[in-house]
């Protein structure tokens, strides 16, 4: 309300409502009816405020609710992921305590075949004690690597290769168990094909599909490996008259844990994870792998795909350990007595001059006092870790051991990237095979490095 001063000298009062007003409004009633519309608008303005200031409400209690389900999925997934690193400490620690054991048994079997004259009996034992140790071994490796691949933690060490190189070493590893079923491999492999890939991994997988193809295939049976070039892809047929899959295996063949039908007494063994590990391998390579069969009775064939390696880049080859023998002095670090005696052993019957230590601290000593051509240490030692023992040893002035080879019951690519940078040249994993030991320290490579070292006066 406002009062004004009339110009001839009056006052008047006005209201803001007298603004909304006709100018010839004086009828009481249009005025009621008008405040009556007013107050309604006003009713309106404040329910919608009432409406408005409930949704705030609403929203603020979305919000909060928002942020405590954020909070808890973020717990939950961080809980998930701890218990995932905790299982996969576990199942790497489970590994190396079981690898510990099957290290001085792996290494007396392969003594048993070096003794002079063995009868056909012991050499029979040999062979069942390999077959066991092998599949052992196996089992404990794609355990873990199911859980690298879950965890998205399997890593390769890629390099150019012949394949034909890998195929045949992959067919060596399961040729005792086939000969044992007086089964037949035919090899169609051509020399030129170069693929880039890791080594260890890719024989694994052709190791796997040959485990495989002969556990369903009966005695007297029937397995082809072949390998040609298509489109720059290396094609690699694995392919057996076995036992065949069915619409419904096929389909969930590279599943983890999955497995055709198996009997009570399940001959045929395994958890179902071999061909999840072979498919995620390759496909890290950048390549494929599919599974087919006619049906059952019908036999199976797994094809699979690489990339192949442009020609006249370098390529990896194996070493081959040359016909004259060599003698190394050799420096054994082991604190499991009986791996150190077979291993010693093993290592005497090949002609090396062989020195024992059973803990970090009296292998370091020795390797300072005198000089050895190639140390042989276990990395879990007493007193003084391996990855310590080595790292010290590069240090001392004067000491002599040109070539470190690291051994161990953990085999992740982390472990061997570790040992490798802390000073060792080579890594191998228990159990180890003894005839790849014994040609590594017999190699050129360990000769170019004795050659290369500069010895004390």
């Amino acid at each position: 309300m406002a009062i004004h001063h009339s110009p001839e000298g009056s006052l008047a009062i006005t209201s803001p409502l007298d603004a909304a007003l006709p100018a010839d409004c004086a009828d009481p009633a249009t005025l009621r009816a008008m405040l009556a519309q007013l107050a309604g608008e006003v009713a309106s303005l404040r329910a919608a405020a009432a409406v408005q200031a409930t949704l705030g409400d609403e929203l603020r209690e979305a919000n909060g609710n928002l942020v405590l389900a954020t909070l808890d999925a973020r717990t939950l997934r961080d809980a998930a992921e701890g218990a995932q690193r905790h299982q996969n400490e576990f199942l790497a620690m489970l590994a190396h305590e079981l690898r510990n054991p099957l290290a001085p048994i792996s290494l007396a079997n392969a003594m048993l075949v070096r003794l002079p004259e063995p009868s056909s009996e012991l050499l029979n034992v040999h062979a069942i004690i390999y077959r066991q140790v092998q599949h052992l071994t196996r089992l404990l490796d794609d355990l873990l690597d199911a859980a690298r691949i879950s965890s998205g933690k399997m890593s390769l060490l890629r390099s150019p290769m012949p394949l034909a190189d890998l195929l045949r070493r992959a067919v060596q590893t399961v040729q005792v168990r086939m000969l044992e079923r007086q089964q037949q491999v035919q090899l169609d492999l051509p020399e030129e094909l170069i693929v880039d890939g890791d080594p260890v991994r890719l024989a694994q997988v052709f190791a796997n599909l040959l485990v495989n193809a002969s556990k369903y295939t009966g005695d007297h049976g029937l397995v082809r490996v072949a390998a040609r070039a298509h489109d720059g892809f290396a094609v690699v047929t694995v392919s057996d008259n076995g036992a065949g899959m069915d619409a419904d295996v096929l389909a969930n063949v590279f599943d983890l844990f999955t497995q055709g039908p198996r009997a009570l007494a399940r001959a045929e063994g395994g958890l179902g994870i071999g061909l999840n590990v072979v498919r995620n391998i390759i496909e890290l390579h950048g390549g494929k792998v599919v599974g087919s069969s006619d049906g059952l009775g019908l036999g199976s064939v797994f094809t699979v795909y690489l990339p192949l390696v442009a020609p006249g880049g370098p390529v990896v080859v194996p070493p081959r350990v040359g016909e004259v023998p060599v003698v190394r002095r050799i420096l054994l670090v082991e604190d499991n007595l009986d791996a150190n005696e077979t291993l010693g052993r093993l290592l005497q019957g090949e002609g090396h001059l062989v020195t024992l230590a059973y803990d970090g601290v009296a292998g370091l000593a020795l390797a300072r006092a005198r000089a050895f051509d190639v140390l042989i240490c276990d990395i879990g030692l007493p007193g003084l870790d391996g990855y310590e023992l080595i790292r010290q040893l590069r240090k001392t002035a004067g000491a002599h051991i040109p070539f470190a080879i690291a051994i161990s019951g953990y085999g992740q690519v982390e472990d061997r990237m570790r040992a490798i940078a802390a000073g060792f040249g080579q890594y191998l994993v228990k159990p180890l095979d003894a005839d790849a030991l014994l040609a590594l320290v017999a190699s050129s490579t360990v000769t170019r490095f004795i050659a290369a070292a500069v010895r004390p006066c």
